[in-house]
């Protein structure tokens, strides 16, 4: 066991359960005040790590019953970033001054939240620790509402966001079938190159009747002509037709149906998306003629705490803690991954996967949890979403609004 301080950091999309895994690496870091003498939260990841502009997390939440509103608070309390490291076999400038500025803060223990590219920063830090004979544990901790991390059963943040696109959807639905003209609404949910949260949508109808009509993922080549084909039998079948589809729907030739061509790419190269939506209730109008919606769920469905669900923000303070007991037991170049159990009832164990085996990669939805026609998907995968929005978390109140945790007291 090393001993000294830690330090920690968000990176990437946020979540409206981002902050209950840091508040469980909070909790953690209480218990093993023999090991971990102060933990260091960084602003906005490596960009506030290399302007060393730090907050005393031990100090900030003294009272630890302001780590439940943490829990309740959506987004990334810390501030988050998407900033790629370089590898270090062509430029290690930055890691020396990385490891310069951790050195410093005596930092034994580094862990960073957020997904597959946060897990590429995970894997060099580490790799470049090791290599050059730095003691430190480097521990990433899993995030992402997109659920596209290799190894684990699935990610903190999916369930709640899927839990706000099946009951946003619900409500949807409720108010387009409350009339008989023909009318068709697209929902345009996140999700670029996965498709888990449109197969969200698929939970509609198991409470109040009415399902989803039509669900389109990423992982299959969306066809117009046969999008038109499915619309036209779906009116035949109800006049009140919804549709979902994943933001991140690609041609034939591998072109998204829409990609705003205007913005440049982030620094991971992931083009800006949005509007497919749109493009799509524009093909219908003009195609069938019946009136159309376009809806974009957009940041609402990834900030939704008020509607989080209590599996996925409990598993996410348990992920937070597992987290810091790995570092504190050596390990380095890892992070905590969710393993569901066999049986009836549902159930998980965490354990521990390599970074480099997350770092970069893309879990996708898989072939037989999508139905023949590429249209919606199978009842496998409704059984795999189920349980992951079981549970409310509801938030505490004030004056009729919930109450967030803004950390705001860095120091530098």
């Amino acid at each position: 066991m090393l001993f000294g301080n830690a330090i920690i950091g968000q990176s990437g999309g946020p979540t409206s359960a981002i902050n209950a895994t840091l508040s469980g690496a909070i909790r953690a870091s209480f218990e093993n005040r023999d090991a971990i003498k102060c933990l260091f939260g960084m602003k906005n990841g490596i960009e506030g790590l290399l302007r060393e502009e730090f907050v005393d997390l031990f100090s900030f939440f003294e009272d630890k019953s302001a780590l439940s509103i943490l829990e309740q608070t959506p987004s990334s309390a810390l501030g988050s970033c998407r900033m790629r490291l370089p590898s270090y076999e062509s430029d290690d400038k930055i890691y020396l001054r990385i490891f310069e500025i951790l050195k410093k803060h005596n930092v034994r223990y580094f862990f960073y939240i957020g997904g597959n590219d946060s897990m590429d920063t995970v894997a060099k830090l580490s790799s470049y620790a090791q290599e050059n004979g730095i003691e430190i544990c480097v521990v990433g901790v899993p995030k992402t509402v997109d659920n596209d991390l290799f190894v684990t059963d699935h990610t903190p943040g999916y369930g709640s966001c899927a839990k706000y696109i099946a009951t946003t959807l619900e409500e949807i639905i409720r108010d387009v079938s409350a009339y008989t003209e023909k009318s068709v609404t697209v929902v345009e949910i996140m999700g670029r190159d996965a498709g888990w949260l449109t197969a969200a949508a698929s939970l509609c109808g198991r409470t109040n009747g009415k399902p989803v009509d039509l669900i389109y993922l990423p992982e299959r080549v969306f066809c117009i002509d046969s999008f038109l084909k499915d619309v036209k039998n779906a009116l035949m079948k109800t006049p009140n037709v919804t549709v979902a589809v994943s933001e991140g729907i690609k041609d034939k030739n591998g072109s998204y149906i829409s990609i705003d061509r205007e913005k440049n790419a982030d620094s991971y190269g992931h083009s800006y998306l949005s509007g497919v939506s749109r493009v799509l209730s524009s093909v219908i109008n003009r195609e069938i003629g019946c009136k159309t919606r376009a809806i974009e769920l957009s940041l609402p469905q990834r900030a939704g705490a008020h509607i989080a669900s209590k599996t996925d923000i409990c598993e996410s303070v348990e992920v937070g803690k597992y987290a810091v007991n790995l570092a504190l037991s050596g390990k380095s170049g890892v992070l905590p991954v969710i393993k569901r159990q066999e049986g009836e009832k549902y159930k998980i164990t965490l354990e521990c996967a390599s970074a480099q085996e997350v770092a970069n990669k893309v879990k996708r939805v898989p072939p037989h949890f999508i139905n023949e026609a590429g249209n919606y998907v199978t009842d496998e995968c409704v059984e795999y979403v189920l349980p992951l929005v079981h549970g409310e978390h509801y938030p505490s109140y004030k004056d009729g609004l919930p109450i967030h945790c803004v950390i705001d007291k860095y120091m530098s």
